[in-house]
């Protein structure tokens, strides 16, 4: 594979020059032009190509209270996360207005947001029970993937979370796997490829956001994205971990490194089922043979004297396409932990016994 692209690392902070208008609608700068300039000679580093993922914030799979979730993007702050990943999705607003409470008081230049499009939320008596989130906001919402409805989706996000600028969207959830959509997926494919994705791609080139692209959990929707618009980077969401991950090899990274889209990896972790709970990624549902896969993988990393978790982490994060991966976490021992484990010494020997017991692929990448 080529070197990584690091889309992150590259014009992440042309807010900072270019400014964004405090009322989205409006949407005015002067000069384009100039700004797309700037976008290509400004960089940010992120360390370790490591993020924050918010579904935990937002109340994924239990309860996660203010003081809880404050304290945990404190730790991963202190830990030197810079990378945040949110939704109105999670929660139902909640994980961003979580998000809005700690970063509103860091500098805006210091860190690098994404959120996400495609669904509008609106007030209700309360909410939805047919989701994951526990205890979440008294929200309802509807599906809007046009031009408008990612404007107004933007809006609502700024003034949830109470910062002036995003430096990448993704677009949400467009999934057969989506209790919503179904086998009508293709639909709502449609509706973005015509609204959100040329609106997206306008937003960046007037310098409001810094790149766009889907943020899925199957790999499908992201090769269909690449057919018919030009996204900069893809949240990739269950689809490559020690796991799971011969299709992402096969499918999904060479025609993104071949257009230069880069990967970002969430659940790195399936959800937490590397980190030893036994639930596998969002739905629950178990594959066969997947409990004694993890606990041959466990053995195997505490002969090697390492964690299963840390190898877990940086086996995501090791395809040069890939950019960030970005695990959940509601604790901030727990967010500490996975920064250090990104820095953890892997023997090579460890990563060939996997080989050798076909526990992961032989074309997987291994981290250096």
């Amino acid at each position: 594979m080529n070197s990584r692209r690091n889309f992150i690392q590259k014009s992440l902070q042309v807010g900072l020059t270019a400014g964004m208008a405090t009322y989205l609608p409006g949407f005015g700068l002067t000069n384009p032009e100039n700004t797309k300039e700037k976008m290509n000679r400004i960089k940010v580093n992120l360390p370790a190509n490591f993020g924050l993922g918010g579904v935990a914030i937002g109340n994924g799979f239990r309860p996660t209270t203010d003081e809880q979730a404050q304290l945990a993007l404190e730790g991963a702050w202190e830990a030197g996360v810079r990378f945040f990943d949110t939704s109105p999705w999670y929660g139902l607003g909640l994980s961003e207005r979580r998000f809005g409470r700690f970063l509103h008081n860091q500098k805006r230049e210091d860190y690098v947001l994404a959120t996400k499009v495609g669904r509008i939320l609106k007030a209700a008596k309360g909410a939805p029970t047919n989701n994951s989130w526990k205890k979440a906001s008294p929200f309802d919402y509807e599906y809007d993937y046009s031009a408008s409805g990612v404007r107004r989706s933007i809006e609502d996000s700024l003034q949830r979370m109470g910062i002036n600028s995003l430096d990448i969207v993704f677009i949400h959830d467009l999934s057969p796997e989506n209790g919503d959509m179904k086998d009508n997926w293709m639909e709502y494919f449609k509706v973005a490829a015509k609204g959100a994705m040329p609106e997206l791609t306008k937003m960046k080139e007037e310098g409001l956001i810094k790149g766009w692209g889907l943020g899925v959990n199957r790999i499908e929707l992201i090769l269909e994205t690449l057919k018919v618009a030009d996204p900069d980077v893809c949240l990739s969401a269950t689809q490559y971990s020690l796991m799971y991950h011969e299709d992402a090899l096969d499918r999904l990274f060479p025609p993104c490194e071949e257009k230069g889209v880069d990967i970002v990896v969430g659940a790195p972790l399936n959800a937490g089922f590397l980190a030893g709970i036994d639930r596998y990624n969002y739905w629950g549902e178990m594959p066969e043979g997947f409990k004694e896969k993890r606990r041959q993988m466990t053995e195997i990393a505490k002969r090697h004297g390492i964690d299963l978790i840390a190898a877990a982490l940086q086996f995501s994060a090791a395809p040069s396409v890939v950019s960030a991966v970005i695990p959940g976490t509601r604790y901030p021992d727990q967010a500490k932990a996975n920064v250090a484990a990104m820095k953890v010494k892997i023997p090579q020997a460890f990563w060939e016994e996997l080989v050798e017991k076909k526990l992961i692929s032989e074309k997987a990448p291994w981290p250096a």
